[in-house]
């Protein structure tokens, strides 16, 4: 690997922020609205795609020139399986193709950060930081922001296979709950969505459009990063490959951020000799940093799906082509009502299945057969009810298959390696399964067509189906953790453990998966960056500022 960048055609910013999605679009409009010239590189093209802006279409996305398709090598414990992993590459990231569900995790989490070594990361930390994000239509008080710039809604569009699942889900025990970010997570209801208006409300769409004015922020899509340089043991540049081929490089006179996401950030960073040492060298790699840490402690929420036959034919399924579809567009275009509002996972809930004074499990409810990235759904009318373990104990690997910046990660996640988080997803599905025959839901659903017809199902059977079938609900983590150990990546300030003026902001340094949806947890991770950052300056300026009586003096 070449350290001469001289010769590369460059351009010099206070900070580069590497990854223009969830993270880094917060990243670069908090730095570039504090008017720090900042350069934003994303690999994917501009979010101006009317699929990204259709709640309900976001489907539409997976599998574009829109997102990496990840694969992991063979899962032995998910029966063999290769799972995908598709990830935002546009834009405002995972923000722009995800199904917009805003949740924050419980308090129990980010305390669990802060017990962990990761100090000042407790929830009373981390809220602030999420109050100050979110524009929130209906919420207000301690638990919730009204004048951020993310906004955050009901959904205007509430099917009814969502609602008798809710009235399902009561009639078993199960108990309501309109805010599952307030003060209590467990319960049923109606998830609250990054849209605004009828239309999605992402990163891009909403921090990122509002620093876009500013000549001091820069954004340059189709950039491939191919490595960050140092010199010294200090980040000082990124060297990236533009749409054409051709290298450059951008300086950074501060630090530089890395937002690429939790499988390309340790990519990232091991292409430019930070990582195991043992593993850099062996691609050739010179090493400016052994940190041990990079690319291990990867984790996921697993979800397996549990699927009955609708009475009527008024899923999802058969709107999205001919008359319907065109109806369906024009009432969206016109009035931003109707159908392409819903963002499809309209509902769902937490549930503590193991007595263990939390929600240990979320449910994820789709008014439409739904299948996977390599599997076929079931033909015709349903509903989709997806149990998602939230606290995984597997841990598995993301490394180099090679010393070339383009060729493709290597990649373990060690999915359901750990028996409980089989047996999570196994207590998941005996819920859902009794949700499915409550008497609310039978007057929508006529039988169920997975896991099984009849009521019963020994554990074997289960377990084979939970390995034959879970699949990710893309909310990888953990590759570059926060924390003191010799395995961490990360301090607590986000910097890179013995590189100077290089920090992570994304979902790669997390400790453990936060309990729910992790674009919110993601968007906080990428506030309190740009805090740090800017807090940092200030003192640096306050330090070398001389005092009102030194200038007296000189004065004199």
């Amino acid at each position: 690997m070449s350290t001469d960048i001289d010769r590369i055609a460059g351009e010099s910013f206070d900070h580069v922020v590497v990854g223009g999605g969830s993270a880094g679009c917060v990243v670069a409009a908090r730095l570039a609205l504090a008017r720090r010239s900042v350069l934003l590189l994303e690999a994917g093209p501009p979010d101006d795609d009317w699929f990204i802006r259709m709640p309900a279409t976001f489907v539409r996305v997976i599998g574009t020139e829109r997102t990496w398709m990840y694969r992991t090598e063979p899962q032995p414990h998910a029966a063999g399986r290769t799972l995908h992993v598709p990830q935002g590459r546009t834009l405002g990231g995972g923000s722009s193709v995800n199904a917009m569900v805003y949740i924050r995790g419980t308090p129990a989490d980010y305390d669990g950060w802060r017990d962990a070594g990761c100090a000042g990361w407790g929830w009373s930390d981390v809220l602030p930081a999420f109050v100050r994000s979110e524009r929130n239509e209906r919420f207000a008080g301690p638990w919730h922001g009204t004048e951020g710039l993310l906004h955050v809604s009901d959904p205007r569009h509430r099917h009814p296979l969502c609602r008798a699942f809710v009235a399902a889900a009561r009639e078993i025990g199960l108990p309501a709950n309109d805010d599952f970010n307030g003060e209590r997570q467990e319960g049923v209801g109606f998830y609250q969505t990054t849209t605004f208006r009828g239309r999605r409300d992402s990163t891009a769409a909403s921090f990122l459009r509002a620093a876009r004015a500013h000549d001091n922020l820069v954004v340059r899509t189709g950039a491939h990063v191919l490595r960050v340089h140092c010199e010294a043991a200090r980040a000082c540049a990124v060297v990236w490959r533009d749409a054409a081929g051709g290298e450059r490089v951008a300086h950074a006179r501060s630090d530089i951020v890395l937002a690429a996401g939790a499988l390309a950030t340790p990519k990232i960073l091991q292409l430019s000799g930070i990582g195991p040492g043992s593993e850099l060298q062996r691609f050739g790699i010179p090493v400016v940093a052994s940190l041990p840490g990079v690319g291990a402690n990867f984790h996921d929420h697993l979800e397996v799906g549990v699927y009955g036959r609708a009475r009527r034919a008024n899923s999802l399924a058969g709107n999205d082509a001919g008359a319907r579809a065109m109806w369906h567009g024009l009432r969206w275009f016109g009035s931003r009502t109707g159908l392409l509002t819903s963002n499809v996972v309209e509902c769902g809930g937490f549930v503590d299945t193991a007595g263990g004074g939390r929600p240990d499990l979320q449910f994820h409810v789709l008014p439409v057969l739904v299948g996977d990235v390599d599997r076929e759904p079931h033909a015709g009318h349903g509903l989709s009810i997806n149990p998602c373990f939230l606290r995984p104990r597997s841990r598995g690997r993301v490394g180099l298959s090679s010393a070339d910046p383009m060729a493709p990660i290597r990649f373990d996640g060690a999915y359901l390696c750990e028996a409980e988080d089989v047996h999570t997803l196994m207590r998941g599905v005996r819920l859902a399964r009794r949700i499915l025959r409550a008497p609310a839901m039978q007057r929508a659903v006529s039988a169920e067509i997975e896991p099984a017809a009849a009521a019963a199902i020994d554990d074997a059977a289960l377990e084979a189906y939970v390995r034959a079938r879970a699949k990710t609900v893309y909310h990888p983590a953990g590759t570059c953790r926060m924390g003191v150990d010799a395995m961490a990546v990360v301090d607590a300030q986000l910097r890179v453990h013995g590189v100077g003026g290089l920090r992570i902001a994304d979902a790669s340094v997390m400790p453990a998966l936060p309990s729910g949806n992790t674009n919110a947890p993601t968007i906080m991770i990428a506030e309190r960056c740009a805090q740090f950052l800017l807090d940092g300056e200030a003192a640096a300026q306050s330090v070398h500022a001389p005092s009102k009586s030194s200038r007296q003096a000189a004065h004199a």
